[in-house]
C-alpha cells in the first residue's frame, strides 16, 4: 500500500515555545501517513470526495468489497490511485448467493490486489441461516486463494471462535475487523499471530477499554468501517483516524507521533509476513 509522503511537520508550540508534539497528552494533527485498513469506500454517497479528503489528510485506504463484481466496478470507477488499494471480497452475508462463476471470478481477480476483504463468517441472527454456505466460501479463501500471499481483513460477528480457529489452522496473515467477541478469545487470536483493527465507533463502547488494554499495541491497526460505522451521528470518515490515533496515544501513554509510528510498523510487519 503506497502512502502519500507527508509535508513538513507542523509544530505545536507550548507556552515557552518549542516542539510539544513529543509531549504525552498533546493532540497532534500532523501524524505522517496513516492507513485505514477497512473502508467500504464504494458505499459512501461520494466516494471520490471521501478519497480525496483522505489523501489530503495523508490517510491511505484499503477499500474492501463484498464480491468480485463489486471489486471490478470499484477498480474501474477509481482507476489507479497511489493511496487506494481495492481489496477483493466474498462477504459472508452474501455467501449463499455466490455461484461457481463468482468463485472463478474471485480467482481471476487475485493478481490485481494485495488485500483480501471483506471475508469471514457471520453466525449472528443475520447470518446463521447460511452457515453452511459461509463455511464453504471461507474455506476456499483460506485454502485455495494463494494462502498467505495477501493480508485478510476478516468479519467474525457471532463466529469469533470458529474464525480464530480456522485462521490459526490456515496460518495466514489476517486482521480481525471490528472485533466484538469474548475477551477470553483474544489470547487465542494473538497466539495465532492475528491483528485487530479498531475504529472511532468502537471507542464509545463500554467494553473497548478492557479490549484495547488486553491487545498489545503492536497488534493494532486502524479502520473506519465507514460509512456503516457512525460517529457524532454521521458516517465515520477516514480523516477521523487522526483523532483516533490521538485517543490511542492517551491509552498507550505515549505521544501521538509514537502511536502513529507504532501503527505504521504494524502495517509494515503484516505486509512482510504476507510477502
Amino acid at each position: 500500500m503506497a502512502c502519500r509522503p507527508g509535508g513538513a511537520p507542523q509544530l505545536v508550540a507550548g507556552r515557552h515555545g518549542g516542539d510539544r508534539r513529543t509531549d504525552p497528552g498533546v493532540a497532534v494533527t500532523d501524524l505522517g501517513p496513516l492507513l485505514d485498513s477497512h473502508c467500504h469506500l464504494g458505499a459512501y454517497d461520494d466516494p471520490v470526495a471521501v478519497m480525496d479528503a483522505a489523501a489530503a489528510a495523508n490517510v491511505s485506504l484499503v477499500a474492501v468489497t463484498e464480491s468480485p463484481e463489486e471489486f471490478r466496478r470499484l477498480r474501474t470507477r477509481l482507476g489507479r490511485r497511489p493511496t487506494i488499494e481495492v481489496a477483493l471480497g466474498l462477504h459472508p452475508l452474501r455467501a449463499a448467493s455466490f455461484r461457481p462463476a463468482d468463485i472463478a471470478r474471485f480467482f481471476r481477480c487475485m493478481p490485481q490486489t494485495r488485500w483480501i476483504g471483506e471475508v469471514g463468517l457471520d453466525f449472528s441472527q443475520h447470518g446463521i441461516a447460511t452457515k453452511k454456505h459461509q463455511l464453504r466460501v471461507f474455506d476456499i479463501v483460506l485454502t485455495e486463494a494463494q494462502p498467505g500471499r495477501h493480508p485478510l481483513t476478516v468479519h467474525s460477528r457471532g463466529a469469533e471462535a470458529d474464525v480464530i480457529n480456522l485462521l490459526s489452522q490456515a496460518r495466514v496473515p489476517a486482521v480481525m475487523h471490528w472485533y466484538t467477541g469474548p475477551l477470553k478469545l483474544v489470547d487465542d487470536a494473538l497466539a495465532a499471530g492475528l491483528h485487530f483493527s479498531v475504529n472511532p465507533a468502537m471507542i464509545r463502547s463500554k467494553r473497548f477499554g478492557s479490549f484495547i488494554t488486553h491487545v498489545p499495541a503492536e497488534r493494532i491497526l486502524l479502520e473506519t468501517d465507514g460509512p456503516y460505522a457512525k460517529t457524532s451521528g454521521r458516517p465515520v470518515q477516514p480523516t477521523d483516524l487522526v483523532s483516533l490515533v490521538n485517543q490511542l496515544a492517551v491509552t498507550w501513554q505515549v505521544t501521538p507521533l509514537d502511536a502513529a509510528q507504532t501503527l505504521r510498523r504494524n502495517h509494515d510487519q503484516l505486509q512482510r509476513v504476507a510477502g
